[in-house]
């Protein structure tokens, strides 16, 4: 067994676990932690691939970003497990049935898929042409044939970060909201000033009842 199939198998069998133990887990810190292992397998496979720059991109953009975001987040919830529990077993039939549509779903796309090509194990698929390196390839490739797409997905994002902002500043009452004007017409009288007091003198406020 040469080391790129030893590595391979390694890479997929941890990748697998890991992906089992992120829906397994009952602690949801414990979930993110093995999201984060399974990104590492996977990138590993790119680059067993040949694909260094996609590799590259998973581990910093999911892992240095995503994946953290999502531990601090379940990290800052005060989750009450009892709460998610409830009426676990009076949903399990319908939780059962659309289980099993999404499974014969999956096994009808793999009975009709038929591969191009199949490659053969240990033999990596064709690369990019000499002289030029894989992240200049894939960027070759995605502002020409995929060029559409690309501009596609750019105005999808674009539109959910315009939402988000939206529903972020949308009125409400008894939110206190900062005032841009009020703060840039502010005058040294109104503001607080960094002294150093005498001994039992206190500090002075002044302006803060304003």
């Amino acid at each position: 067994m040469t080391t790129a199939i030893f590595s391979f198998y390694l890479f997929a069998f941890v990748l697998i676990t890991s992906a089992v133990l992120v829906i397994t887990s009952k602690n949801p810190v414990h979930s993110v932690l093995w999201l984060i292992v399974s990104f590492f397998n996977a990138g590993g496979l790119f680059i067993l691939l040949g694909a260094e720059f996609l590799a590259m991109l998973l581990i910093i953009v999911y892992v240095g970003a995503v994946a953290v975001l999502f531990l601090f987040v379940v990290m800052m919830l005060d989750i009450d497990f009892d709460t998610l529990r409830k009426g676990f077993w009076k949903n399990l039939p319908l939780g059962l049935a659309v289980s099993g549509v999404i499974l014969a779903e999956m096994v009808l796309a793999v009975g009709v898929w038929e591969p191009a090509r199949v490659v053969a194990m240990g033999a990596r698929p064709g690369g990019p042409p000499a002289g030029m390196s894989n992240t200049q390839w894939i960027g070759a490739v995605l502002y020409t044939d995929y060029l559409l797409v690309f501009q596609a997905a750019g105005m999808v994002l674009l539109v959910a970060l315009i939402g988000a902002i939206v529903l972020t500043h949308r009125t409400r009452e008894g939110v206190r909201r900062q005032n841009i004007g009020a703060q840039i017409a502010r005058t040294p009288g109104g503001s607080t000033r960094a002294v150093q007091p005498a001994i039992g003198g206190g500090v002075d406020l002044k302006g803060m009842d304003k």
